[in-house]
This record gives C-alpha cells, sequence and structure tokens, in this order.
C-alpha cells in the first residue's frame, strides 16, 4: 500500500474517531470501513485478523451501548469545546497509558472543560458526574472500541 493510501485510510479513520463524538457521524462504521479497506488492499494474514478484531470489538461495543442507558444530553450545557476537550483528553490518555488511559484522559477533558466554564472545582465535579451519568458512558465505550481498532491497524502497519 503506498503512503498517499495509508494516510487517506489514516483520515478516515480520524474522521471516524471524530464521528464518534459528533452526534450524526457514523465513527464506528468509517473506522471500520477503513479498516476494511485497508485490509482488502493489503491482503495478508495480519490484515484479516485485524479485520475480524476490529469487526468483533466494535460489535461488543454497540452491544454494550445497548445495555446502557439512553443519551439524555439536552439542556446539560454540552458545548463544542467540552466535545474536544474530551476527545483529545481521551486520546492523550490512551497513548500516555496504553488502553486504559482513555478512561481517565476522557473524563479529565470533561472536567477541565467544566472548570474552566464554571471556574470552580465543586460545580465542575459535579457538572462531569452528571455528564458522565447522562451522555458520557456510551461515548467512552465506542470512543475506546475505535481507539482500540486504530491502535491495532497502526500496529500492523508498523509491524508489518
Amino acid at each position: 500500500m503506498g503512503v498517499w493510501e495509508l494516510l487517506l485510510v489514516s483520515m478516515v479513520m480520524l474522521l471516524g474517531l471524530s464521528g464518534v463524538l459528533i452526534p450524526g457521524v457514523p465513527g464506528a462504521w468509517l473506522v471500520w470501513g477503513a479498516v476494511l479497506w485497508w485490509s482488502l488492499r493489503v491482503q495478508a494474514g495480519v490484515a484479516w485478523w485485524v479485520l475480524v478484531g476490529a469487526t468483533a470489538v466494535l460489535l461488543l461495543a454497540e452491544a454494550v451501548k445497548l445495555l446502557l442507558p439512553p443519551r439524555r444530553i439536552r439542556g446539560l450545557g454540552v458545548d463544542r469545546r467540552m466535545v474536544v476537550c474530551a476527545g483529545l483528553g481521551a486520546l492523550v490518555g490512551f497513548f500516555v497509558v496504553p488502553v486504559v488511559g482513555a478512561v481517565p484522559g476522557f473524563i479529565g477533558g470533561i472536567y477541565g472543560s467544566e472548570r474552566a466554564r464554571l471556574g470552580g472545582h465543586g460545580a465542575a465535579m459535579a457538572s462531569t458526574r452528571l455528564l458522565m451519568r447522562a451522555a458520557g458512558t456510551s461515548v467512552l465505550v465506542e470512543l475506546i472500541a475505535c481507539l482500540l481498532v486504530m491502535g491495532a491497524w497502526l500496529g500492523a502497519e508498523i509491524l508489518g
């Protein structure tokens, strides 16, 4: 696979990752589609295993999301800055402490955004708890699943 094709696959994955945080954009589907396209172009054993693993992880994430309460974020003060902070926090946490760091990074991003908006620790903590109960858990599950798929793809591409 050429450099431009790899760059395109990574851009589609990043679009899918941002789609997890933006309502209406099929984030997990874009990440899975990029892995499918990559595996069809590479046609190596490791590429097929990454595709099978990506399918399993994303299906499991969808099943877990069905078990969680529905999203109720209207009127909670969710703005674009908070979504960006939470996503960047999860991305940084994912690479600082591989995989498990995405959870505290996501929550820390929400807390940091709320602290800047509300001005105090107590109000920011209460708002972060409320947001995580309302919608954060389902977003976090899908975000971690997409990050795992992206990490597997990146690892297979670097090692292969």
